[in-house]
C-alpha cells in the first residue's frame, strides 16, 4: 500500500481508490473516506478544474452525512494556512512569538511590527501556505536590516535554540508516535550582521540528513526527551482544537528552560518512521465506525425508528 495524492475509502478494511474525475455516488456507498486533498484544496484557489473536483467531493460529503470523513475539509483547509494554525498554537500551547506578514510593505513598518510583537533575533521565516514543496523553503533572519529578504505573505517566528533535535509527533486518532529527527543547530541570541540563511526544512530534517546547519558548534549535554505526559496533554488539546485525527506536530525542547515548545503543525504527514501507522489507522477507523453504529442503534431504540435524515 502506497499513499499518494488522491482519495480512498475503506469498507470492511478493503481499500479502493476513488476517481475524483468521475461521479462519486456510483462508486459508493462508502463507510469511510480517508483523503489527502491538500493539493486540490490549494490549487482550487486559482484553478477551475480543481475547484470543480473539490465542489463535487463536498457535494457528495454533504449528501452522505453517515460516511466518516478523515479528515473534515474545513479543518484541513484551516491547517493549510499557517496564519490560522499559528493562532491555534498561540492559544493554551507553548510556542514561540510570531508575526503574520500579510503583504509586502516598507522595511521600517515590518521592523516596527517585529519589535511591537516581542520577537527576538534570529527569526525563522516560513511561507503562509503550509503545503507543497515551497512550504519547506524557509530562511533564518539575523537582523532588522535583513528583514528585506522576506517574501510575504509569510510568518516570522522567534528561533528557539533546541540542540539540533526535532521531535516529530505523528497523530493517528487516539494514538501518537514520537520520532526524533535532525534539526537546526543553536545560534547566538540577539541581532548580528550574519547574512540570511536560506534552507529547505525537509532536507534539513530528513532522518539521514547531514548538513552544516544541523552540526552543533559547541559541546552540550543531551536534552531530555519530551515527557510522555506532556506530549499526551498536547495531543489531546490539539485534537480538540483542530477537530482532526491525522496530523503531525513539530516539537522542540528549549535548551534554556527545557520547555516543550510547538513550532509547527503538519497536515496529514508522511508518517515516516512509524511502522504501526496503517494498523493504527485501521483501528481508529474501526473505533469511529463502531461508535457511529452504537449511536445509530441507540437513536433507533429511543425513537422506535431510524434517525431523521439517515
Amino acid at each position: 500500500f502506497v499513499w499518494c495524492k488522491g482519495v480512498y475509502f475503506i469498507l470492511f478494511f478493503h481499500l479502493w481508490q476513488i476517481d475524483l474525475a468521475q461521479p462519486l455516488a456510483p462508486q459508493g456507498p462508502f463507510d469511510a473516506i480517508v483523503h489527502k486533498l491538500s493539493d486540490v484544496i490549494v490549487e482550487a484557489e486559482h484553478d477551475s478544474q480543481s475547484q470543480q473536483l473539490l465542489a463535487n467531493f463536498e457535494s457528495y460529503v454533504s449528501t452522505h452525512p453517515s460516511t466518516v470523513l478523515l479528515d473534515p475539509l474545513p479543518a484541513m483547509t484551516r491547517l493549510l494556512d499557517r496564519f490560522a494554525s499559528y493562532r491555534i498554537m498561540n492559544w493554551r500551547i507553548c510556542s514561540p512569538p510570531y508575526l503574520e506578514v500579510h503583504r509586502a510593505s516598507d522595511l521600517p513598518s515590518i521592523q516596527q511590527a517585529v519589535m511591537a510583537q516581542g520577537l527576538s533575533f534570529p527569526l525563522i521565516c516560513k511561507t503562509r501556505v503550509a503545503h507543497g514543496s515551497l512550504s519547506h523553503e524557509m530562511s533564518l533572519i539575523f537582523s532588522a536590516g535583513s528583514l528585506a529578504d522576506i517574501h510575504p505573505p509569510c510568518v516570522l517566528q522567534s528561533f528557539v535554540n533546541h540542540g539540533a533535535v526535532l521531535h516529530k509527533v505523528f497523530v493517528v486518532g487516539d494514538k501518537h508516535f514520537c520520532v526524533e529527527r535532525p534539526s537546526l543547530k543553536n545560534f547566538p541570541s540577539g541581532p548580528c550582521d550574519r547574512k540570511t540563511i536560506f534552507f529547505n526544512s525537509h532536507q534539513v530534517s530528513k532522518p539521514e540528513s547531514s548538513s552544516d546547519l544541523t552540526a552543533l558548534d559547541e559541546q552540550m549535554p543531551c536534552l531530555p526527551p519530551p515527557s510522555s505526559q506532556a506530549v499526551d496533554a498536547l495531543v489531546r488539546e490539539l485534537r480538540v482544537q483542530l477537530g482532526m485525527a491525522l496530523f503531525g506536530v513539530d516539537v522542540i525542547i528549549n535548551i534554556h528552560t527545557h520547555t516543550l515548545t510547538v513550532i509547527d503543525i503538519n497536515i496529514f504527514p508522511g508518517y515516516e518512521g512509524v511502522p504501526q501507522f496503517f494498523s493504527s489507522l485501521l483501528n481508529h477507523i474501526e473505533s469511529v465506525l463502531d461508535k457511529q453504529t452504537s449511536t445509530t442503534s441507540s437513536l433507533k431504540t429511543t425513537t422506535g425508528g431510524p434517525p431523521a435524515g439517515l
